[in-house]
């Protein structure tokens, strides 16, 4: 023990350093989202390989109930194909999701590339994913993520192999979402608290809200297809500032247990970017 005492009292002033260093390092990284998201994509490109080797170890113990949740959602999409129609690519999943061009025919308007979770946080107040897709498979910024249940996320950052997603459990996260029964048209983020559930916010108090209704993306996201799940509703509170409701939503996708990933090109995306950006200049 003596020695011990000794070996601090003659370092403390290069223990101290080291102790304000890494203080220094957490609040810079947690506190600018620019040296933040840096800071994943770095270390997710160096740690993935790790990360996927444990990843297959945790992924062993829950093979079984992911692979019939994957079989039932491929067995979704296969029902939605029209008859005759050529399957697409076995990377990417066409769903029917559709913008009409006429009468007779429809051009698809989202694509879903998948993607394997290769790292994930859950208890941070900003918590990110790593998927193992990136420029070389067609990955841009900004892309929309869901899993096999809803929704998981937005693509942040991407290197040639590597995506960071900012998860929907990210106190900066925000999406435009609704009642599956009504219109309530609200706001849904995260409070940082309890990573099992969402806060839904600025529902006018004439919509009719009910505990286990389904929240789902808005009609109006040019990211997410419209009416992706979110989570359901298991507390309403009034909010006594202003005539609306708060609503505390159970995520649909378990963050914690989430192995897999789709990774969501909206194909009219650029199209609507363009007529926006156009509208803006006149």
């Amino acid at each position: 023990m003596r020695n011990v005492f000794l070996f601090i009292r003659r370092y403390a002033v290069f223990i101290l350093f080291l102790i304000l260093q890494g203080i220094s390092l957490y609040s810079l990284f947690t506190s600018n989202r620019f040296h933040n998201t840096y800071y994943g994509m770095i270390s997710g490109e160096i740690a993935g390989d790790i990360n996927r080797r444990v990843n297959n170890v945790e992924e062993y113990f829950t093979l079984r109930k992911e692979n019939q949740r994957l079989r039932e959602q491929n067995a979704f999409l296969l029902s939605q194909i029209p008859s005759g129609q050529v399957l697409a690519d076995t990377a990417v999943k066409s769903v029917t999701d559709t913008a009409y061009v006429d009468s007779v025919k429809q051009n698809l308007q989202y694509q879903y590339l998948s993607a394997k979770i290769i790292s994930n946080s859950v208890f941070l107040q900003q918590n990110y994913l790593t998927l193992h897709r990136g420029t070389d498979q067609g990955v841009v910024l900004n892309m929309a993520v869901m899993g096999t249940d809803g929704i998981i996320g937005t693509v942040v950052g991407v290197s040639k192999n590597m995506s960071l997603v900012m998860s929907l459990l990210h106190k900066q996260s925000k999406v435009i979402a609704v009642l599956k029964k009504g219109s309530g048209l609200g706001e849904i983020t995260w409070d940082g608290k309890d990573p099992r559930y969402l806060v839904l916010r600025k529902i006018p108090k004439t919509v009719v809200a009910k505990i286990g209704d389904e929240v789902v993306s808005s009609p109006y996201s040019d990211k997410f297809p419209p009416g992706s799940s979110i989570g359901r509703i298991e507390e309403v509170r009034q909010d006594s500032e202003t005539n609306t409701y708060i609503l505390k939503v159970r995520t649909a996708v378990d963050f914690s247990n989430v192995q897999h990933a789709f990774i969501v090109k909206n194909l009219l995306g650029d199209e609507m970017e363009e007529i926006k950006n156009k509208q803006i200049k006149e």
